[in-house]
């Protein structure tokens, strides 16, 4: 599985953290750039395989899970709160609610298919829409993911999507308006505490060298993704 890092346009001399928060967030006024791959080598329907090789439809969520207040969180993808409890982190699928499974499913199968396209009914419109940037996003969603690709087709953006929603997850505020499930759980848990096998799993999604920038400016800030109880997918956004 290649390694990927941090946008290699923040990567210059004097360019530090804040640059990429800033730039992530909107500010620096223009769309980021497109993700490189590290140096270091290491229509509307969706489609899933059953157990006997024949393809079989799988149904987009509800629309009546959307939130009906429209737009939580409201532009509020930051990192977890560092003064709160660290949240379990948890690996097992089968804990998520059959909505969240659902939708993960879903995601899944659309990065796999290889289509930038497949994510459009997943990511929907108006104020219920997926977030994709910190700052204001104007024009197409799926535009924007294929000029944040590294590639024309937006196959990276994909599997830097498809490797997020197979990591391992963690479950943020239970039983509140604001209950959450965000991959990858590095999201919400101190960066000098991982394990060694831990870093070895954020290593699959980013490279050495930009983890000891994330430990320097104190959260993971690279992509991550969530969904809410009720199977909406209200995120995918890197940056701080």
């Amino acid at each position: 599985m290649p390694i990927r890092s941090l946008p290699e346009t923040f990567k210059g001399p004097g360019l530090t953290i804040t640059a990429v928060m800033l730039a992530w967030a909107g500010l620096t006024g223009s769309a980021p750039d497109a993700l490189a791959l590290s140096d270091t080598p290491s229509g509307q329907a969706l489609v899933g395989q059953n157990g006997e090789g024949s393809m079989e439809r799988t149904p987009l969520p509800d629309p009546s899970a959307a939130d009906p207040s429209g737009g939580w969180p409201g532009g509020e993808a930051m990192r977890h709160d560092p003064d709160g409890p660290v949240p379990e982190v948890l690996y097992d699928f089968d804990l998520l609610p059959e909505p969240v499974a659902r939708m993960r499913r879903l995601i899944i199968e659309a990065c796999r298919s290889g289509d930038l396209e497949r994510l459009r009914p997943l990511i929907g419109e108006g104020p219920n829409a997926t977030q994709l940037t910190l700052g204001p996003l104007e024009g197409n969603p799926i535009d924007f993911l294929r000029e944040s690709s590294g590639d024309e087709d937006g196959q990276e953006i994909l599997a830097i999507l498809l490797e997020v929603m197979e990591a391992g997850f963690v479950h943020l505020n239970p039983g509140t308006e604001r209950e959450l499930y965000v991959w990858p759980y590095f999201f919400a848990v101190p960066l000098e505490e991982l394990t060694a096998s831990q870093r070895v799993e954020l290593f699959k999604l980013v490279t050495a060298g930009d983890y000891e920038e994330m430990k320097s400016f104190g959260a993971y800030i690279f992509y991550r993704a969530a969904i809410t109880p009720e199977g909406r997918w209200v995120y995918f956004v890197a940056g701080d």
